[in-house]
Formats: structure tokens, C-alpha cells, sequence
């Protein structure tokens, strides 16, 4: 029996050593990004495209030319409350000290430089689609922007999720790589990387099962609003029926084919994809509407 006990406890603790090598939180290698180089300039175009603003500065701020990205906002969750960090390029309380390849691992594999899983309420669930020539340019233009020494504010997130090494099974299910729409034409296509690995839409559009992975059975249905106010809603077909014409507009003017306004919650998303390209506006519209109806 002693001896039984002994070889049960071996392979408990064999499977529980396994478990956490598969999942430790592994930052992206430099080798990963050698030969890239940023443009600022194509960088902001992706830094409106992901909305980093509407999280990390003041609502609208994408309208100003120089963002103040202090962070500080707080989202609270099923979870617990998550406080935005400060993602200027301040070299302590920022992320000025970063590397491409910090800020690539970040986007992509959801993990700290110093080799700590991040906490999904940071879309890199969709940011792991990214392009890593993107990631290159949206650092360029980071470095640009003013510093800010506004110290992070600390999470409110109760035992058990409060534990970070669980993140790590959490994402063996949930953080894929792989696109979920169709893109039958090169305008879809793109409409598509901007949705699915800029824009983060699914993020609040898509409805979460019990542990707050995406349903993509279910893909753009629509969601309870994380903060417990009202619905986010459908956007697929099904709910829709705006031509592609009027939702590009919409994108721009933040005006619905019923002149009805964009809510609150969408007022900053609006102010940065409203200064993208026509061409990029109309893709997105294009992949949603040719997205499957779901009720």
C-alpha cells in the first residue's frame, strides 16, 4: 500500500509538472522579429484600426494627434474588476522600455516580458492574429507619443482567478490563431484582419461560455455587456439589414441609416476608425455582411 501510494503521488506530481511546462507563459524570442522595422506612419493607421485609445486613453481620444495613453479606466467583469495600464512610452510606468519583441508577445501571446501570463480583458485573443510587420509599425508610432507617469492601478480579482498560472490552461483552449470568417475576395480579406485581428469586434459582440472563452458557434451574435449594462448586440445579418454603403457610413459618421447616433460605448471606436481609409471601412462592411446570419 505504502509503495502504491508512493508511485500515485509520482504521477500526480509528474502530471502536475507536465501541465505547468505546457503551459507556462512564454515571452516571444527576439529571434521572432529580427529584420523587422516600424513606420510610425503606418503604425497609427493600425494603432486607429485596434483601438488601442478606446481602452487606454480618454473616450475619443483617437481624435487627437497625440493620444495620452495613461490608461487607469477600470472594467469590471464576472471576474472581477481589471484596471487599464499605462501603455505610454514612459520608461517605469509605461511601456517605453519595451522591445519589439516584448510588445509582439504581448500582442500575441498574451504574456509580460517578464515572462507572466496577462489577463485576457486584453484582446490578444485577436491581437494573435496580427501581423508581425503591424506589431513592428504600432510600436514605431507608440514611441512617438508623450510619456505619461501615471502608475498602473492594481486589479480587483478575487481567488480563484486571481491565480495567473490557471491562464495558462485557459489559453490551450481558447487562444487560436486561426480566422473565423470566410473571405471569398481580397476586399473581404481584408476586411477580416481588421475585424478579426485588428478591430477586435468578436470581443464584445460574440457571446462567452462559462469560463469567458468566445462561443464562435456564434460568432458577432451579440453579448451581455460585460459591465451588466443592457446587451451588445447582434451585427450579423441576421439582425442587420443595412447595405454595405450605409454600414461603411455608419463607420464614418457614427450615424445609423435611421440617423439614429453611436452609443457611448462605441463613440471612441468610432473616432478612430472614422479616420481610416474609404477602402478599409468599406471591407469591414463588406465582411459583415458577409458574415453568417446568427440569431
Amino acid at each position: 500500500m505504502g509503495r502504491f501510494l508512493t508511485f500515485l503521488v509520482l504521477i500526480v506530481g509528474l502530471l502536475g509538472a507536465g501541465g505547468f511546462w505546457l503551459t507556462r507563459a512564454r515571452p516571444l524570442p527576439e529571434t521572432a522579429v529580427a529584420g523587422f522595422s516600424g513606420d510610425a506612419a503606418a503604425g497609427r493607421q493600425v494603432f486607429l484600426a485596434a483601438g488601442c485609445a478606446s481602452c487606454h486613453a480618454d473616450r475619443g481620444a483617437e481624435a487627437q494627434e497625440a493620444p495620452l495613453l495613461s490608461g487607469g479606466r477600470r472594467l469590471p467583469t464576472a471576474f472581477g474588476t481589471f484596471v487599464v495600464p499605462n501603455i505610454s512610452p514612459d520608461p517605469t510606468h509605461g511601456i517605453g522600455g519595451y522591445s519589439l519583441a516584448d510588445l509582439a508577445g504581448v500582442l500575441k501571446r498574451g504574456v509580460t516580458p517578464d515572462g507572466r501570463h496577462l489577463y485576457p480583458a486584453m484582446p490578444y485573443t485577436t491581437y494573435t492574429r496580427m501581423a508581425l510587420q503591424d506589431v513592428a509599425d504600432l510600436k514605431a508610432y507608440l514611441d512617438t507619443l508623450p510619456e505619461d507617469s501615471t502608475p498602473r492601478g492594481a486589479n480587483e480579482i478575487p481567488f480563484p482567478y486571481s491565480f495567473r498560472g490557471a491562464i495558462g490552461f485557459w489559453k490551450q483552449r481558447y487562444l487560436k490563431d486561426a480566422f473565423v470568417g470566410a473571405a471569398p475576395s481580397p476586399q473581404i480579406e481584408r476586411g477580416r484582419y481588421l475585424v478579426e485581428a485588428l478591430g477586435h469586434c468578436a470581443e464584445c459582440h460574440t457571446p462567452r461560455d462559462r469560463f469567458g472563452g468566445l462561443d464562435r458557434s456564434r460568432w458577432m451574435a451579440g453579448a451581455a455587456n460585460p459591465a451588466g449594462r443592457g446587451d451588445v448586440p447582434n451585427i450579423t445579418p441576421a439582425a442587420i439589414s443595412w447595405s454595405t454603403a450605409e454600414m461603411a457610413w455608419y463607420l464614418e459618421s457614427g450615424f445609423s441609416p435611421d440617423h439614429e447616433e453611436v452609443s457611448r460605448e462605441m463613440e471612441s471606436i468610432i473616432a478612430g476608425l472614422s479616420q481610416l481609409p474609404d477602402d478599409d471601412r468599406d471591407a469591414i462592411a463588406a465582411y459583415l455582411k458577409g458574415l453568417a446570419p446568427a440569431r
